[in-house]
């Protein structure tokens, strides 16, 4: 008998949306789960991106000898032409790294509910392809800008600008789910969704 194919889901939302806490929750559910948002900080860690970003915007995106990711946003973020250069180098490392996880985990035994993989710019970057099913988070505006006003985030403003609207990054899922409510009604919301993956 063939092994049991592994879901693979990729989870998005604007800024504010709450995807970190929805990955956890899909963690503690059964799922494994990958933030690219980490992944990218690791590649910031590397030799070769950040000899390339050093190479590009020189020695000031740099501070103590790691990348300074506000200073990079800053460059990025000057023109769509800065910022295509540095997805162009940073997106395929990316989608290296989706892979290889993808790989470790259809390898488990018992096999997890689902792989899912947190990408803020999933149907922007295409990664939605790799996918048999997406989930787009949604709340209410003020409780998502309250959220990030909480955080420290690098470059918000511009970061939102260059993503789909929310309205739109749920017409495009498969799933939509709210998370302007407790963690339990998230909670409940995703288990729905990953019980319904598997038909």
């Amino acid at each position: 008998m063939a092994a049991p194919t592994v879901p693979v889901v990729g989870l998005t939302g604007g800024m504010g949306s709450g995807k970190s806490t929805a990955l956890a929750a899909l963690e503690r559910l059964g799922a494994q789960v990958l933030s690219t948002d980490e992944v990218v900080h690791e590649l910031y860690e590397s030799e070769p991106v950040r000899a390339a970003v050093v190479e590009r915007w020189g020695e000031e995106v740099v501070r103590a000898g790691r990348v300074d990711r506000a200073r990079v946003a800053e460059r990025a973020f000057a023109s769509a032409g800065e910022r295509a250069w540095l997805e162009g180098v940073l997106w395929p490392l990316v989608g290296e790294r989706v892979a290889a996880w993808l790989e470790r985990v259809r390898a488990l035994e018992p096999p997890p509910r689902a792989a899912v993989m947190e990408v803020p710019l999933l149907f922007e970057s295409g990664m939605d392809g790799a996918c048999d099913a997406t989930i787009a988070l949604v709340a209410g505006e003020r409780l998502r800008d309250a959220r990030v006003a909480e955080r420290e985030h690098v470059g918000a403003a511009e970061r939102s600008a260059r993503q789909l609207s929310e309205e739109e990054k749920a017409r495009r899922a498969t799933f939509v789910v709210r998370n302007d409510g407790t963690l339990e009604q998230l909670e409940r919301e995703l288990s729905d969704v990953l019980g319904k993956l598997r038909r």
